[in-house]
């Protein structure tokens, strides 16, 4: 079972992985209504590495991102379930729009975004690359989306 940190608390432990040569991998996202997708997505990222850490946006951000009806489910229980999940290891809540002042802050070794996002676009491919990482995108499940589920629960609700 994984465990929610702060972004202090992953400066330390980066430093203990390093010591010991684990392999940090780093991905984010809202995470608002878990799905096989989200399932799917975190243990192949977890498969390219020894530690999954997720940068979560917080309320805020979500609503700034994804308008003000989201998030469905707020920042702590999103942060639990995903804790509770077998492939993550670290769960760290941050404010802003981007991710990538946590990235800075953590250098994993392999940065993942889903593959929607052209490599060249992903956040923090900078610091990460700098550092001698590498950036990887994970293909999605097809028709497998948060947005997806709001879509198929308001049609149902409508009938």
């Amino acid at each position: 079972m994984g465990e929610i940190t702060t972004k202090a608390n992953l400066l330390r432990l980066r430093e203990q992985w390093k010591f010991f040569g684990k392999k940090v991998v780093f991905t984010n996202g809202c995470f608002d209504l878990l799905h096989r997708g989200h399932i799917d997505y975190l243990a192949k990222a977890k498969s390219l590495g020894d530690v999954l850490v997720i940068g979560l946006n917080d309320d805020a951000s979500v609503r700034r991102l994804k308008g003000p009806q989201r998030p469905l489910v707020e920042q702590g229980d999103r942060a639990e379930i995903l804790a509770s999940l077998k492939s993550v290891d670290f769960v760290c809540l941050f404010s802003e729009d981007t991710p990538y002042e946590l990235i800075k802050a953590v250098v994993p070794d392999v940065l993942v975004k889903g593959a929607d996002w052209p490599v060249d676009k992903v956040v923090g491919k900078d610091i990460v690359e700098s550092a001698g990482g590498n950036v990887q995108t994970i293909e999605f499940l097809p028709n497998r989306s948060t947005t997806g589920l709001i879509e198929k629960i308001a049609h149902t609700v409508k009938q």
